[in-house]
């Protein structure tokens, strides 16, 4: 992500004065709590990546030890990329998936919409990461992103819509806005004014995780060997 791409994003989005109400969360039956460990595939680019921090504080780590603190059994793959676009992250999915996951966490698009690249193809990129995940049975949670409105009307609306179209589509839970809460308060981001701090990723990590532990809760039970 560029530096003044992203903090013109962060300074817009303010305006949009984004808030979200999340769900309380469901509890874990003794089944679940037994059962072997899940693998949840986080697939996404530098906010997925815990870009800037070690890795104990990333988002990946942090997702693992809460969901871990509600007692699932749970192994957070981090697939996360610096940099990498919904191109990358097609293009390296079949990689990402030898691991061989058990439900999958999409968050691409936010160095689409830097860049200015074209919502249109972003989709395409994305439609056919989710198809792909969707052939293989891999229950989905897809974050989405916003486009700064610096970008004009006809591009964040077409960039903006293509999240909830594609849960839609793929029949997949969206979660809106992978940096609500955080975004927009400079205390929350790094020196480098691009990325989560830790307590940063701690908010993010706190209001997405009513939306994984319910994907969690929609999978089989799985049993020993």
């Amino acid at each position: 992500m560029t530096r003044r791409a992203f903090n013109t994003g962060l300074a817009l989005l303010a305006a949009l004065g984004v808030s979200m109400t999340i769900l309380p969360t469901t509890g874990v039956s003794p089944a679940q709590a037994a059962s072997p460990p899940v693998k949840l595939l986080a697939l996404g680019d530098s906010l997925t990546a815990g870009y800037g921090l070690p890795e104990p504080q990333g988002f990946a780590s942090q997702l693992q030890k809460a969901l871990t603190a509600k007692g699932y059994a749970v192994t957070v793959v981090n697939a996360g990329v610096s940099g990498d676009t919904t191109a990358g992250g097609l293009a390296r999915l079949d990689w990402a998936l030898a691991d061989k996951p058990d439900a999958a966490l999409v968050e691409l698009g936010a160095n689409d919409m830097l860049r200015g690249l074209d919502p249109g193809a972003a989709k395409t990129n994305l439609d056919a990461i989710l198809a792909k995940l969707g052939e293989r049975k891999i229950p989905t949670l897809l974050a989405g992103m916003l486009a700064s409105p610096s970008l004009g009307r006809p591009y964040t609306e077409r960039f903006n819509g293509m999240y909830p179209d594609l849960a839609k589509t793929h029949d997949v839970p969206l979660y809106p806005f992978f940096l609500d809460g955080v975004a927009t308060d400079r205390a929350l981001i790094q020196q480098d004014g691009l990325h989560p701090n830790a307590k940063g990723v701690a908010i993010i990590v706190e209001r997405i995780l009513p939306h994984v532990t319910r994907l969690l809760d929609s999978l089989p039970t799985k049993t020993g060997g």
